[in-house]
């Protein structure tokens, strides 16, 4: 602790981390091998590679789900049909995506290193979340159980209890506000470090990261908002992207460290903890903040487009 605080007080200038976000583009400064660990060795050995079966064991059972089920629609209503193509492409996009996240060497040196936790988040709630939204896998799934589950498991979202609270909370505003306070939660300092610390809670973050991220990308790019023509999408995506913004900006400008145990092995990288915490608040800020804007305009002219025809027609009348 004191270790950290003493590094921590070596303030670096924001500008010092905007030049090392170079560096963590492949995740570790050029001199990581002799202080962390080569990474190429990362990827090969297996105490790197996350085996925790309550990650494992949902993330394989719904490939094999998508896989079966994509299968046996397409042999019943020929290739491409029933499920298509760019679906399949953006599920195992995301899929992968998700695998990389949770699985890969990424999460081990999350443990280690703020910038690749942080970068681990994103990829989990900008990247991964959208794409299985878009892939829309449900109905997919459905079709690699037996027959007979089908219907019982596809109407179990029909249920008036169930079906209400679904209502409740996939419209935009509650679904962009739950997005948004477990994002706020979990970086308070109390709660962050007991992630650090406590298996559970670790896990429990990233599953209502995702949970929240989908729901917001549901509600979003597939929910009422759609049907109004992307109006409120826009709009929810812009209000996403100032308080993500915000608090990458929190962390990248403030003199202090937030989490010391977090940054406390920055050094075995290359990086002082404040710089750790620098490039951390700069992935969220930068490189996040460029994924919400992208789909924000990407909704904004799919909303424009929409509007016309129907403005054309009021003018005419």
């Amino acid at each position: 602790m004191s270790r950290c605080g003493a590094l921590g007080r070596k303030r670096a200038p924001p500008s010092a981390a905007g030049v090392s976000l170079l560096a963590a583009i492949p995740l570790l400064p050029a001199d990581a091998s002799a202080h962390g660990g080569d990474l190429g060795e990362l990827w090969l050995t297996g105490p790197a590679w996350t085996s925790d079966p309550r990650v494992v064991i949902p993330l394989y059972l719904s490939a094999v789900l998508f896989l079966v089920g994509t299968l046996r629609l397409w042999r019943r209503a020929g290739h491409g049909r029933g499920v298509r193509r760019w679906q399949v492409v953006c599920f195992w996009s995301g899929w992968t995506v998700l695998a990389l996240a949770l699985l890969s060497p990424l999460h081990w040196l999350g443990e280690r290193l703020f910038t690749a936790h942080m970068i681990e988040h994103e990829l989990l709630m900008a990247v991964a979340a959208p794409l299985l939204v878009l892939a829309r896998p449900g109905s997919t799934m459905l079709w690699a159980l037996p027959v007979r589950w089908r219907a019982p498991a596809g109407g179990i979202a029909r249920l008036p209890i169930l079906g209400g609270m679904w209502r409740a909370v996939s419209a935009p505003l509650p679904a962009t506000l739950l997005h948004a306070l477990a994002l706020w939660a979990w970086h308070m300092p109390g709660l962050y470090d007991l992630v650090l610390v406590n298996a559970f809670a670790h896990w429990l973050q990233h599953l209502s990261f995702l949970l929240s991220a989908l729901l917001f990308w549901w509600a979003l790019l597939r929910g009422p908002a759609r049907i109004r023509g992307y109006g409120a999408s826009f709009l929810y995506l812009f209000l996403t992207s100032l308080h993500t913004g915000l608090l990458g900006v929190l962390l990248t400008m403030s003199p202090r460290l937030w989490y010391p145990r977090q940054v406390a092995a920055a050094a075995e990288w290359g990086l002082t903890p404040l710089e750790d915490q620098q490039l951390a608040g700069l992935v969220m800020w930068v490189p996040a903040g460029l994924v919400y804007a992208v789909a924000a305009l990407a909704l904004a002219g799919l909303w424009i487009r929409r509007s016309g025809p129907a403005s054309g027609q009021a003018h005419a009348t």
